[in-house]
C-alpha cells in the first residue's frame, strides 16, 4: 500500500521569489475536483500578501478555515512553534484533509521542513508525498541566481580578500536539489530556442536528473503534482545541501519592510514608478495592493526584479480602508528611507 493511502500526503512547493507559486496553488485548488485540500502559506513580510491573494479567491473546494498563515519567518526556522502545531490542528479535524500543499517562502530552505516530518507526532500520521521547485525562467535565463560556480571559485583562488560568495544561488540549488520535480515557469516570456539550453542549465545546476515541467502561468494539472508518494523525509540523503551539517540558519543576507501609502492615480504610471525605484535600488520583490482614485476594485501588484505586472483582483469590501500597502524585499542594506521618499513622490 503507498504512503499516501496510508498517511495524509503533503507536497511542499519552493522556488525562489516572484517565480509563480502562489499563482500555481491557486491553479491546484481551482482544479481540485472535489478533493479536500489544506494550504499553508508562508510568508515573508508582515503583511501576508500572498494568503490575502489565496483567501480572496472564491474557490468552492477551498473553504477560507483550510487556509492557515504562518508570517513570522521562514517555515525551517519555525517548525518547533509554529509548523507542528499547525500540522497537527489539520490532521485532528474531524475532517481532515486530502492532501496538505505548503507553499514556502521564496528564502526557505527546504531540506529542515522535510526533517520536520521525521518528527514521531507527524511521522505516523504524515508523509512528505512530493517537494515541487518552481522556477521563473526567464529570470534564471536572465543569469541572476545561476552563477558560474567554477569561475566563482577560480576568482576566489586568485584574490582571496574579495568575497564572491552568492547566497542566493546557494538557494537557488539547495531547492532544486531537494525537489522531485521542477515547474519551469513563464516559459511563454523566453524565446523557444532559449528552452532547451535552459533546461539543460537547471538540470546542471540541480546536479541530477529532475522530472521537469515546462509552462506558462502556473497551470499544472493536479494529477501531476499531487500523489508522487515520493516519501522524502525517508529520501534525505538523495536531496543534498549546501547547508547540510548545520543546525540552524539565518537570512540575514535579506530583509524586508512594509509600506503604506495613500490612492494613486494611475495603475500603469506607478508600476513605471516602481520599476525604476527597483532598479535604482536593486530590490529583488516589490508585492501588495494600491488603491485607485475613483476604481471600486484593489489593484494586486507583484514586482519581480524590473518586471512589474498588476490587477484589479477583487472590489473594495464595506468599510474596509482605502489605501496602498506594500511589501518591499531585498539583499541587506535597502536604503528604506530613500525608497519610501520615491514610490511617495
Amino acid at each position: 500500500m503507498s504512503f499516501s493511502a496510508e498517511k495524509i500526503p503533503a507536497t511542499i512547493i519552493t522556488g525562489f521569489l516572484g517565480a509563480g507559486k502562489t499563482t500555481m496553488v491557486r491553479h491546484l485548488l481551482s482544479n481540485a475536483n472535489g478533493r479536500r485540500l489544506a494550504v499553508i502559506v508562508n510568508e515573508f513580510g508582515s503583511e501576508g500578501v500572498d494568503g490575502d491573494t489565496l483567501r480572496s479567491c472564491g474557490i468552492e473546494d477551498c473553504p477560507e478555515d483550510n487556509i492557515v498563515e504562518l508570517a513570522n519567518g521562514c517555515l525551517c526556522c519555525t517548525v518547533a512553534d509554529d509548523f507542528v502545531p499547525t500540522m497537527r490542528t489539520l490532521i485532528d479535524r474531524d475532517e481532515p484533509p486530502d492532501h496538505i500543499v505548503i507553499e514556502t517562502s521564496g528564502l526557505a530552505l527546504p531540506k529542515p521542513l522535510i526533517k520536520a516530518f521525521e518528527w514521531p507526532e507527524i511521522r505516523s500520521r504524515m508523509t512528505v508525498d512530493g517537494v515541487v521547485a518552481v522556477i521563473d525562467g526567464p529570470a534564471v535565463a536572465e543569469g541572476r541566481f545561476a552563477d558560474d560556480l567554477d569561475a566563482v571559485n577560480a576568482m576566489r583562488e586568485e584574490d582571496p580578500s574579495i568575497d564572491h560568495d552568492n547566497p542566493l544561488q546557494e538557494l537557488y540549488e539547495d531547492q532544486l536539489m531537494a525537489a522531485d520535480i521542477v515547474v519551469l515557469n513563464k516559459t511563454d516570456l523566453l524565446e523557444d530556442k532559449r528552452l532547451p539550453e535552459l533546461r539543460e542549465e537547471i538540470a546542471a545546476s540541480a546536479g541530477r536528473s529532475l522530472r521537469m515541467i515546462a509552462t506558462e502561468g502556473g497551470a499544472v494539472d493536479p494529477a501531476i503534482l499531487l500523489g508522487l508518494d515520493a516519501a522524502a523525509e525517508d529520501d534525505l540523503d538523495a536531496r543534498p545541501s549546501h547547508h547540510d551539517g548545520e543546525e540552524d540558519h539565518e537570512h540575514d543576507d535579506f530583509e524586508s519592510f512594509d509600506l503604506a501609502l495613500g490612492e494613486i492615480a494611475s495603475p500603469d504610471a506607478f508600476a513605471e514608478r516602481l520599476a525604476r525605484v527597483v532598479a535604482e535600488h536593486d530590490i529583488l520583490r516589490i508585492k501588495g495592493f494600491a488603491s485607485v482614485a475613483g476604481k471600486p476594485m484593489r489593484l494586486a501588484i507583484q514586482g519581480v526584479g524590473r518586471r512589474v505586472n498588476h490587477h484589479f483582483d477583487r472590489p473594495w469590501a464595506a468599510g474596509e480602508r482605502r489605501e496602498t500597502r506594500l511589501v518591499v524585499i531585498g539583499q541587506t542594506g535597502l536604503d528604506r528611507a530613500a525608497i519610501t521618499e520615491a514610490l511617495a513622490s
